[in-house]
């Protein structure tokens, strides 16, 4: 490996994020210690487990090769992800390397990638499935083998550029020069963190094959919630709040539609069951806008119930606007009372999503966005690593 600078503290952090993995805990100290002998690494544990975990990593701690630390969250804010930026955050090391705690990742792979990561024209070293060597065996069917490589292809797809370098960002397994990252830009909502760097900071990447191995013990977290959630991370990433709060609109017009259904099944006119379906729609799209969508802005504006009269007021009023369209549409034209409210809900998202990041979720000062340029260059100030101009 080639050398690395002399400082004092840690040269590398291994950063391991664990949800209920304790009966890995002891074979993975193990591994990490022997791998990484005579590189001067600590291994962080973030851990948002219910079970005892952290006892564990405490329990096998003492006997180890290298220094362990483990960080307990009892709120595990941002899933997988935000574990990860817990332990960025936490590390004083120039190198953090990223691995899960179930051994599917081999710690036997820590030194190569190390060596990559020093080089000085590297920001990070992806250990990847998909280059030279290596496989995603280890994944527990053909189903979830189909999947990851969809949604690879499917990411690498949304981000040619950022992801031109990068064969697999969906891996979990990677070492990041720590100046070369932005802790305070990111904003993990899921459990794909490499996605959120490489989206947000241009990175000069190398890779390293790696087959993805059986599970040591335990159970699998993937499940349903999960996929959604990732695709929820990857609509954010790509196309930022709009999508956001397209994504809660198009939940609401289906809302919408299914509530004049079920309506005018019933026997009410259109005009009422439109009427009910806009007022029961319009709370539930800003109870979920509020929690998704501009949760970042609600501080920095007004109160919560002037935001809910705002768009309320602003929505019952595009509403009224939209009844004459839709009675044109239903009574002049013959366009059936659910497609007419499609229609209708559609032409006005863009009117919406404008007043609402424009009226609404405004800060109260107009300086705010001067004060967050100022910040971030006093955190991106030289220093012995400095962060590399965006």
């Amino acid at each position: 490996m080639s050398a690395v600078p002399e400082r004092v503290g840690p040269q590398v952090t291994v950063v391991v994020p664990t949800f209920n993995e304790a009966p890995n805990v002891a074979e993975l100290v193990r591994r990490v210690g022997e791998a990484t002998r005579g590189l001067g690494a600590e291994l962080l544990f973030v851990d948002d487990s219910s079970d005892d975990t952290a006892q564990e990593v405490r329990r096998v701690a003492s006997g180890a090769e290298l220094p362990v630390r483990v960080i307990h969250r009892d709120v595990p804010t941002g899933g997988l992800g935000g574990a990860v930026l817990e332990g960025l955050r936490a590390s004083s090391a120039p190198f953090v390397l990223v691995m899960d705690g179930d051994l599917q990742h081999p710690p036997e792979l820590i030194p190569t990638m190390l060596a990559r990561a020093v080089e000085p024209d590297v920001d990070v070293v992806v250990a990847s499935r998909y280059v030279g060597e290596g496989s995603s065996a280890g994944l527990a069917n053909v189903v979830r083998q189909a999947v990851s490589s969809t949604s690879t292809a499917v990411t690498r797809a949304m981000f040619p550029v950022r992801l031109r370098d990068c064969s697999d960002p969906m891996t979990g397994f990677f070492v990041v020069r720590r100046a070369a990252v932005d802790v305070e830009a990111l904003r993990p909502r899921g459990f794909k963190i490499l996605l959120e760097i490489l989206a947000r900071h241009p990175m000069r990447v190398v890779e390293v094959p790696f087959v993805f191995g059986a599970r040591f013990a335990g159970e699998s977290k993937a499940n349903l919630a999960q996929g959604l959630h990732f695709l929820w991370q990857l609509a954010g990433l790509r196309f930022g709040r709009m999508s956001r709060f397209a994504i809660i609109g198009g939940l609401g017009a289906l809302a919408n539609i299914a509530i004049v259904a079920l309506l005018t099944s019933l026997g009410a006119g259109w005009f009422a069951a439109a009427v009910i379906a806009a007022e029961v729609t319009i709370v539930g799209n800003f109870l979920l806008q509020e929690r998704f969508v501009f949760r970042d802005l609600r501080d920095e504006g007004k109160g919560v119930w002037a935001r809910f009269g705002q768009s309320f007021t602003f929505n019952n009023v595009e509403t009224l606007v939209r009844m004459p369209v839709m009675a044109l549409l239903v009574e002049t034209m013959h366009v059936a009372a659910v497609l007419a409210t499609a229609i209708t809900l559609v032409v006005a998202f863009v009117v919406r999503f404008t007043f609402h990041s424009r009226i609404v979720y405004r800060p109260r000062r107009s300086s705010r966005r001067t004060e967050l340029v100022e910040r971030e260059a006093e955190q991106a100030a030289p220093g012995p690593d400095p962060v590399q101009s965006l």
